[in-house]
C-alpha cells in the first residue's frame, strides 16, 4: 500500500499567518483555508492512525470527530488567561486511553507547530492522587521502571525537593521528584509533510510505549 501525504506545507503556513493575525475577523475570512489545510488533514490522519494505534494498545482511542474527539480545538480558553488571543497557533492531536476522563491521563500526542513539531507520550500534569500512584509503582517495580527509562529521556516539571513520604535516598529519587512523566520525539516540518510521516509517528509512539504502558498500569487502567 503506497504511503500518503496527510500534511502539507500549507498547514504550517496557515499557522504562521494565524500567529501574525490572531483575531476573529481574520480567522473568519480564512476559515475555509483552515478547514482545507489544517482541520481536514488532521482528521484524516487521526482516522488512518487508528489501526497503528490498535497495534500499540487496543485501549487507546483515535476519534476522528471534528469536535470532542482526538483533535484539540483551535479555539483558546481565555477565561482565566491574561493572553486574550482567541486562537491556538499549533495543532494538538491526542490519542487517549479509553478510560481517561481528562487531558492528564496516559496519552500519545502529536504537536504540529511551525519550527516545533513533535510527538509526545506519557502523563502530563497528573493530579496528586495520580502522582502518588505512579511514584508508588516506581518503588514497587524498580526493575520495570529501569527498563522504561533505559532508552527514554523524561521531560517536564520537577519538584525542587523530594516529595513528602518518599525516601530521599531512593535510587530513583530524581524520578520520584517528577511532576510530569512524559517523553518526546522531535520532527522537522519536512518530515511531517513527507509521505512517510504516518510510519515515522507510529515509530515514535512505539519508542515511548514502555512509558505509556507503565503509567497506564500504575494508574489502574487496562493496557
Amino acid at each position: 500500500m503506497p504511503e500518503t501525504n496527510f500534511f502539507t506545507p500549507e498547514l504550517f503556513e496557515f499557522l504562521r499567518q494565524l500567529k501574525r493575525h490572531n483575531n476573529r475577523e481574520w480567522f473568519a475570512k480564512n476559515k475555509e483555508k483552515f478547514e482545507e489545510s489544517v482541520r481536514d488533514p488532521a482528521l484524516l490522519f487521526i482516522a488512518n492512525f487508528a489501526p497503528h494505534l490498535h497495534k500499540l494498545s487496543p485501549r487507546f482511542v483515535a476519534d476522528a470527530r471534528p469536535s470532542r474527539g482526538s483533535l484539540f480545538r483551535i479555539y483558546r480558553d481565555t477565561r482565566f488567561s491574561h493572553d486574550k488571543t482567541p486562537f491556538k497557533t499549533h495543532v494538538g492531536i491526542h490519542f487517549s486511553h479509553s478510560s481517561g476522563k481528562d487531558a492528564h491521563a496516559p496519552v500519545f500526542y502529536l504537536h504540529l507547530e511551525p519550527d516545533n513539531p513533535f510527538a509526545a507520550a506519557g502523563v502530563w500534569h497528573p493530579d496528586s492522587a495520580a502522582l502518588t500512584k505512579i511514584r508508588t509503582a516506581i518503588i514497587d517495580s524498580p526493575e520495570a521502571w529501569a527498563k522504561v527509562t533505559r532508552k527514554l529521556e523524561l521531560e517536564g516539571d520537577v519538584l525542587k525537593r523530594p516529595p513528602r513520604g518518599f525516601d530521599v535516598n531512593h535510587p530513583f529519587i530524581e524520578d520520584l521528584k517528577r511532576k510530569d512523566f512524559i517523553a518526546s520525539v522531535a520532527f522537522t516540518e519536512e518530515q511531517v509533510c513527507s509521505p512517510n510521516f504516518m510510519r515515522d509517528f507510529a515509530a515514535a509512539c512505539r519508542s515511548m510505549l514502555p512509558l505509556v504502558e507503565f503509567t497506564t498500569r500504575a494508574l489502574g487502567f487496562e493496557f
